[in-house]
């Protein structure tokens, strides 16, 4: 089982992310206010906080939101979560993962600064099937 360490929005697509501490994960949609909800197979990113620490070990000032993620997880390992997976976050909310890692067709702000990012190959996208609020230091656990 995980926490959850940061619930981030951003009004635009291609921006980093602030932590806004809570939501809303609506079914079908994605995370209430934030630019990437909609109908399709990405509504909610997640990245975990030990990703993060790898940018940081090489020597970049980085936080939960700055690779655009809306959860930002600790102590469940993403990426090894195949297609599929359920995972329960909060005390109601259910996503599947659709998809790991993406294909960055911009280098972002973050790949000029350190010459990498993790978020194609170690952030993972869910769709959402039941709703629910979801905060800072909820648990989010693996179903099936």
């Amino acid at each position: 089982m995980g926490k959850i360490v940061a619930v981030c929005t951003s009004p635009q697509k291609g921006m980093r992310k602030k932590n806004v501490g809570e939501g809303l994960l609506v079914p079908e949609h994605g995370l209430e206010g934030d630019a990437h909800t909609g109908t399709w197979h990405r509504q909610v990113s997640l990245l975990a906080l030990e990703s993060i620490e790898k940018m940081r070990q090489q020597g970049l000032d980085v936080h939960p939101g700055d690779f655009a993620e809306n959860l930002t997880t600790r102590g469940i390992d993403l990426v090894s979560l195949p297609v599929g997976t359920r995972l329960k976050i909060g005390s109601q909310a259910v996503g599947e993962v659709t998809q790991i890692g993406k294909e960055c067709h911009h280098r972002c702000a973050i790949y000029y600064q350190a010459g990498d990012c993790v978020m194609p190959r170690e952030g993972i996208f869910i769709r959402v099937l039941e709703g629910g609020p979801v905060k800072v230091g909820d648990d989010i656990e693996v179903l099936a």
